[in-house]
């Protein structure tokens, strides 16, 4: 389950697919492990470096298939989210909580990020995609169906904004895109 859950996150950040769908909902985490190297020196970075490169870490780790890696630099990468300022912590920030809590098979954590998310900018496709694919992950096809609906309700003007974080994952965006359209027969 924990496996599952990382694989979806990873897709989820990467965008990659698998017969159509994000890869993050069914693809298996890969291979063997690979060697992730020494930990950098984070000391000198600001809370949000620290965060953003330890979620980096954890993420390469994940699509490497080294959950060794995954696991004992998932906690870190969260305890360096709550040390965040307030003004740190914004929709990207949230999302790359989530997908790690979604690692680490925290489903109701990663739940209400996407909450949060959805609360704070109700049309941010973040909070969309993270709720659309807890549901495809427990199976709930009645929720999925409202996220895809929900997705592409908002994506044009969304992505009009021209949101730094969306182009930070457009293949995520593209490929969770895909499958709304896909299950609305829009392909």
């Amino acid at each position: 389950m924990v496996a599952l859950a990382g694989a979806l996150a990873l897709a989820l950040s990467k965008g990659s697919s698998v017969a159509g769908t994000p890869a993050a909902a069914e693809a298996p985490l890969g291979g063997g492990a690979v060697a992730a190297g020494p930990a950098p020196d984070i000391s000198n970075l600001t809370p949000r470096e620290r965060f953003d490169r330890l979620f980096d870490r954890v993420m390469r780790a994940a699509e490497q298939g080294d959950q060794a890696t995954v696991t004992n630099f998932s906690p870190m990468a969260l305890s360096a989210y709550e040390m965040l300022e307030a003004a740190d912590v914004d929709a990207d920030a949230r999302y790359h909580a989530g997908l790690i809590r979604l690692h680490t098979g925290d489903i109701e954590g990663a739940r209400a990020l996407a909450d949060t998310i959805r609360k704070q900018q109700p049309s941010h496709l973040f909070g969309i995609v993270m709720r659309g694919t807890i549901a495809r992950f427990q199976k709930d096809q009645q929720a999925l169906d409202r996220s895809y609906t929900d997705f592409l309700s908002h994506y044009d003007a969304e992505m009009k904004v021209k949101r730094p974080e969306y182009e930070a994952h457009p293949r995520a965006l593209e490929e969770f895109l895909k499958a709304a359209r896909e299950a609305r027969g829009q392909s």
